[in-house]
């Protein structure tokens, strides 16, 4: 049942609007499109409205002030300053070009045979286990072996790594208990420190051996004279760490999940590998690793239902934006062969992702091949969420392959 959306507060959600939250959200879209919180800030939930919102040059991502009064001075408000999320231009635009010179198209197809080794031998094992969790043994392996290809990020760290990008992104949801704000300082501090160790070394030796090429990128680009300090090269690698780790993660396993619940479309792509690069859109159209996003409006701005005044914080629906019925028709369902998905679970505009394209590729190679490999695979117990608003996804998965 939706939530009572007279008295709906985003910032005082519970564990049934986080298990589902898309009765409330279609409740909203309907009755309250442009829903005020009791702190207020506004609540987006039409596609027209989000879409307006992060085309707009007179919206700001930059949260110094919000993050000032949330987290305090601590790790968590140095890294979510100085990350490329929540920067704006000129800022945002150097440590872009910067970043984006690790993601060239060269790069990119690199990129692709390295997950479809990972893929394969992930796969391999997969098959030797016969049942298993689909998340700790293969969603939050392949972005794991990825990034830390990418920033050279030796074995002995490598199972931290989803435990870190939980703990960071928890504390951005909208209800923080102290104890996730502990965690996510923590997480920041301890990954801060490896990565400060893997730069140094990497200045000093500049051939990685074949790892790291991310890394090297980021340490040595320039853009208009201008490097990446030691504080902005941490909290960026951060940031790729959670972008392309938990993301991806909860990719995986929401479009599995997505497969059980809706046998029909399981059996289509089964039948039709083909259909690969459309299921991989509307997997990420139904559910969207990224959930909310966040702006605030540096001019007063007209949406669908009204003026939303400059200085108000905005929280977008990425979930309801790709579910609006007058975008997509009959938007609970499923359906793999969906052409267009104008979905925004990538965002756009400004802040568009800048990884899309490897997490396409990531997708298409991992969903592919496991369900060409395994075409029996099924559910095989309960599955656990995680208990996140902001970032969807699954804390276990249990399946078997034959």
């Amino acid at each position: 049942m939706p939530l009572d959306i007279d008295v709906f507060d985003l910032n005082r959600i519970g564990p049934d609007f986080i298990e589902n939250p898309h009765p409330t959200l279609h409740a909203l879209r309907a009755r309250s499109p442009m829903h005020r919180n009791g702190d207020g800030s506004v609540y987006l939930t039409r596609h027209d409205d989000v879409l307006k919102v992060y085309q707009s040059r007179a919206m700001s991502s930059d949260k110094t002030a919000a993050f000032g009064d949330k987290f305090g001075a601590c790790p968590l408000f140095t890294h979510h300053t100085t990350s490329l999320v929540f920067n704006d231009p000129p800022r945002h635009t150097v440590v872009r070009k910067l970043i984006s010179g690790a993601f060239t198209p060269r790069k990119l197809t690199e990129f692709e045979s390295l997950i479809e080794g990972i893929v394969d031998r992930l796969l391999d094992q997969v098959e030797d286990m016969g049942r298993l969790d689909l998340i700790d043994d293969f969603a939050k392996v392949l972005p794991t072996e990825i990034i830390s290809v990418m920033l050279g990020i030796p074995q002995e760290f490598r199972a931290r790594l989803r435990g870190y990008s939980l703990a960071i992104l928890g504390a951005l949801d909208p209800v923080v208990t102290p104890e996730r704000l502990e965690a996510g300082n923590r997480a920041v501090e301890e990954f801060g420190a490896i990565l400060s160790g893997l730069i140094d070394h990497r200045r000093a030796n500049p051939d990685g051996g074949g790892q790291g090429e991310v890394l090297e990128a980021l340490i040595f680009g320039e853009h208009e004279g201008r490097r990446l300090t030691q504080d902005e090269l941490i909290q960026n690698c951060i940031f790729l760490l959670n972008a392309g780790h938990e993301t991806t993660t909860s990719f995986v396993g929401n479009a599995l999940g997505s497969l059980f619940d809706n046998p029909d479309q399981h059996r289509l792509l089964r039948d039709d590998p083909g259909l690969i690069g459309s299921a991989v859109e509307e997997l990420l159209r139904v559910e969207s690793p990224l959930q909310i996003g966040n702006r605030l409006a540096l001019e007063d701005i007209e949406l669908s239902h009204g003026t939303v005044p400059k200085g108000t914080y905005i929280h977008t629906s990425i979930a309801a934006a790709n579910r609006d019925p007058a975008v997509f028709g009959d938007p609970d369902r499923l359906d793999l062969a969906r052409r267009p998905n104008r979905h925004l679970a990538f965002i756009t505009g400004t802040h568009v992702c800048l990884g899309a394209s490897l997490a396409r590729a990531e997708g298409r190679i991992a969903i592919g091949r496991l369900v060409r490999r395994f075409p029996g695979i099924a559910q095989d117990g309960p599955r656990v969420r995680v208990p996140l608003a902001r970032f969807r996804g699954f804390a276990s998965l249990p399946v078997r392959v034959r």
